[in-house]
């Protein structure tokens, strides 16, 4: 990447690098490419001889609440190959996150400025351990939960034999959307820095914030109060929290550029 200087900035001297031709740029974007892909076959590697024992821990939430006698199927024949091949990859494209980011990192941190590096390194790790917490309270909090009121639930008379695939799709969309929610910190941060708001206009908002919130929880999370609770609840304290933490960058990033300022 390349330091562009502007009228009001001038780029940390010790990252400065001549101006890459554009089939520079791509090349450098292709290795970075590969690494990234090259980091998440080597993850699968790792994972795949254990893919049918991480099933079944990811599925013991729901298995312990079965009546006893009663287990999952597979109603497809190749699900028992497919559903822990599927899962065996998702998991290592989650391991190799980190990787991924710091190839990311290492591709546009030569184009930033000082001030920039010192935030964005730091929002690009906090991201990942959000991320991770949010499928962490998914799995811990959320799941048994949610699967004990619906096998508490159904009709009388009614077996209860939930699918091998579907589970694990449903537990998929569980994981991303409390990963994302747990990403709003870092957005409301984004959002500031950026100058696309500021962290009163944000407070101002925050009726209407909360009500977004259970309406994105009802959108992403099954029809029923708990599940839908479970993740507006959380999405609007990190709403808090990124306020807080938003009105501390703005005060960061001023000190800064006054400092760059002045050494000017």
């Amino acid at each position: 990447m390349t330091n562009k200087p502007d009228g009001n900035h001038t780029p940390d001297s010790s990252t400065a690098q001549p101006e890459m031709p554009l089939i520079e740029h791509l090349l450098e974007l292709r290795n970075r490419l590969l690494k990234m892909v090259l980091a998440v076959v080597i993850c699968f590697a790792a994972i795949y001889p254990f893919a049918n024992e991480l099933y079944l821990l990811l599925s013991q939430p729901l298995r312990e609440l079965l009546p006893v006698g009663q287990m999952m199927i597979a109603t497809d024949i190749t699900s028992p190959f497919f559903a822990p091949l599927k899962l065996a990859l998702v998991l290592a494209v989650f391991a190799a996150i980190p990787v991924i980011l710091y190839q990311l990192w290492s591709f546009v941190a030569p184009g930033l400025y000082a001030h920039e590096k010192r935030l964005a390194f730091p929002l690009l790790f906090t991201s990942v351990i959000l991320f991770y917490l949010g499928a962490a309270f998914a799995y811990f909090v959320v799941f048994p939960l949610v699967f004990g009121f619906f096998t508490a639930i159904g009709p009388e008379g009614i077996v209860e034999l939930p699918d091998i695939t579907s589970y694990l799709n449903f537990v998929l969309k569980m994981f991303f959307a409390f990963g994302v929610a747990f990403e709003i910190p870092i957005a409301t941060i984004l959002l500031v820095l950026t100058g696309a708001t500021t962290p009163d206009d944000l407070a101002a908002k925050r009726p209407y914030i909360v009500v977004a919130c259970f309406v994105i929880g009802m959108l992403l999370t099954p029809p029923d109060i708990i599940s839908q609770t479970l993740l507006a609840v959380p999405m609007w304290l990190l709403f808090e929290l990124g306020i807080i933490f938003s009105k501390l960058a703005v005060r960061k990033t001023d000190d800064a550029e006054t400092d760059e300022a002045t050494d000017e």
